[in-house]
């Protein structure tokens, strides 16, 4: 697995929001994406501190968008 940048969540969600899902809902500190085009639903833990590397890559893996 390739080495990736530690992201913020805020960070992660704006790319996700570039790749084309939308806000659902949110549920506590958890806040659910969806993508109507390929039906593709992820979320996103909105804590204070970086991602751990492997839950980023597996959203992001979960949400279709190439990992390297």
């Amino acid at each position: 697995m390739p080495r990736f940048p530690a992201l913020t969540p805020r960070r992660l969600l704006r790319l996700l929001q570039q790749h084309g899902f939308v806000v659902d809902h949110q549920t506590g500190s958890h806040i659910v994406l969806y993508k109507a085009a390929t039906g593709r639903r992820v979320v996103v833990p909105m804590h204070s501190r970086t991602l751990p590397r492997g839950t980023m890559a597996a959203i992001l893996r979960e949400a279709g968008i190439p990992l390297g």
